[in-house]
């Protein structure tokens, strides 16, 4: 940051996805890197949660550094985790470098099995690795203390079907489980006596927490997950995969179509005011190189492949401070109009240099 630079608040909203969640490692590796950036509060579901967690856990043992290292530390600690594994590419894949387990028998005997018996069934005692990892990783009393980040975390309520949001102090490796748990492959997550699931059924993540934040106008959606694709899916898997990326986008655009509408009450009866502020929405996302991550791969925990995301979502957040920087404060960087239309396009994050039409 420059002498004089003013620095930018921000609010983040980080998706899950599994493995893909290394993406969001490598945005927010960029927006630490970068002072002229403060993130003030992060909403996170899944593996948003845990980025989110874990780079609450670093930002209070070590500041920006100690959030990056934090951050590198969990990923590096998953991949670790996942290298016994009976899923694991096959030997064609990996010959060819391709992070797709499509082909892994592994992953096919273990897709088939789930889809016949319930995680009751397999798994009685309930034996969650991932949990194992969370809890030795993330110090969670850091989390709840740590002064320069507010987190929330969603799940999904069973009984219900509502969105819980947790946050400062309430935050520990069970409430972010119970963010991240599939219902396909976990046993459902209990707290006070409530289980719950994913919570990117209900809000993935769920903006209503940033949106009622005052302090803070900018808005950042971190988007793992397509939201279109252009090829019609044929195969039974790829028509599950799609109905699974249309669910867990459909909450997110709801809440985004309702900041929209927000925007228009607050242009047209000029209620602007600390009460109904209007929000400056933004998003890091890069529609065609999503395209190319098949599905399964998000089970893939392979280093090679994290570093590999990680360093594809520090360009995106790179190209997106390059191009929307100045915009910060100022204005949105989304056309929320454009999620009223079935013809919808996500936008591109051009290269540098390159333009491209802003929103409102």
């Amino acid at each position: 940051m420059t002498h004089g630079e003013a620095q930018k608040t921000v609010d983040l909203a980080l998706q899950g996805g599994g493995a893909h969640g290394a993406l969001t490692w490598g945005v927010l590796d960029r927006l630490l890197e970068d002072a002229r950036i403060r993130i003030a509060t992060v909403s996170g579901t899944s593996a948003g949660a845990m980025n989110a967690v874990v780079m609450a856990d670093g930002l209070d043992r070590g500041g920006r550094d100690g959030a990056r290292k934090a951050l590198e530390s969990f990923w590096k600690a998953v991949s670790d985790a996942a290298l016994l594994s009976p899923i694991q590419r096959s030997l064609w894949d990996r010959m060819t470098s391709n992070y797709s387990l499509d082909q892994s028998p592994g992953y096919l005997f273990f897709e088939h099995l789930t889809r016949q018996f319930s995680p009751y069934e397999l798994n009685p005692m309930n034996i969650n690795p991932l949990r194992d990892l969370v809890g030795a990783t993330v110090d969670f009393e850091r989390v709840n203390h740590c002064a320069d980040l507010k987190v929330f975390v969603t799940a999904t309520n069973v009984r219900t079907g509502r969105g819980r949001t947790f946050t400062q102090p309430q935050l520990s490796v069970d409430t972010v489980m119970a963010s991240a748990c599939l219902p396909f492959l976990f046993q459902a997550v209990e707290i006070d006596g409530e289980a719950y699931w994913d919570g990117g059924y209900i809000g993935n993540p769920a903006l209503y927490p940033l949106v009622e934040d005052t302090a803070t106008r900018d808005l950042i959606v971190v988007q793992i997950n397509p939201l279109v694709r252009e090829r019609l899916p044929r195969t039974a898997r790829e028509i599950i995969n799609r109905i699974n990326e249309i669910t867990f986008n459909s909450s997110l655009i709801k809440e985004l179509r309702s900041i929209e509408l927000l925007h228009q009450l607050i242009e047209a009866e000029k209620l602007e005011s600390e009460r109904y502020r209007d929000i400056f929405v933004h998003l890091i996302h890069a529609h065609e190189e999503l395209k190319d991550l098949d599905a399964s791969s998000k089970m893939n925990a392979e280093w090679a492949y994290l570093v590999h995301l990680k360093e594809r979502g520090r360009a995106w957040a790179d190209r997106f401070l390059t191009r929307h920087f100045d915009d910060l404060g100022v204005r949105s960087s989304f056309d929320l109009k454009s999620l009223f239309t079935d013809s919808f396009r996500p936008p591109q994050i051009p290269e540098s240099g390159t333009t491209q039409g802003k929103g409102r």
